[in-house]
């Protein structure tokens, strides 16, 4: 193979490296895994597959824009359900979110927990539990929140800087996050 061939066909495939990654990292909601087959069944092939995260995502990136476009939380929540994947961290921390943001502290906490037990590192869930620890006065889980934040992402992430400005506002201050 000639040297012009290989150059050129480094640079094809690193033009599609390129083009391909934004997509692939919208297409990833929250940094969650592909949803796994929730019945253990093998898929019978890779397309079906990629069709199946495909319709996932979508309907996640729907109820994403319904709940921070729209802010019309109920609807998030029937969409969010209806993926069939309550399971998975980013789609529970959403649910919570939405429940927190109808004022149904009970309910959005359940959910906040459930995306825990699904994931225990996913940060969003930790920084918007913290949130709501802080809307309940629980400053101090609040602060433990923020510390886990602090170990899993660091101190200059979002999530990091989000919870703790939420947490150097006085108590009762009555803010909801």
């Amino acid at each position: 193979m000639s040297k012009f061939a290989i150059r050129l066909l480094t640079l094809a495939m690193l033009s599609m490296a390129v083009v391909a990654a934004p997509v692939l990292a919208y297409a990833a909601p929250d940094s969650d895994p592909p949803p796994s087959d929730s019945k253990g069944k093998k898929k019978k092939s890779s397309e079906n597959s990629t069709r199946s995260y495909a319709a996932f995502a979508d309907g996640y990136r729907a109820a994403y824009a319904t709940i921070y476009d729209r802010h019309d939380y109920a609807t998030a929540i029937e969409q969010l359900k209806a993926l069939g994947h309550d399971d998975s961290a980013a789609v529970a921390n959403l649910i919570g979110y939405s429940y927190r943001k109808l004022g149904d502290y009970k309910v959005s906490q359940i959910w906040y927990e459930r995306a825990l037990k699904a994931d225990p590192n996913h940060v969003k869930t930790w920084q918007y539990y913290g949130l709501w620890q802080v809307e309940q006065g629980n400053r101090d889980q609040a602060q433990y929140h923020l510390s886990r934040i602090a170990a899993l992402s660091g101190t200059a992430s979002e999530e990091y800087k989000s919870l703790a400005a939420a947490l150097e506002k006085p108590p009762g201050t009555g803010l909801v996050y």
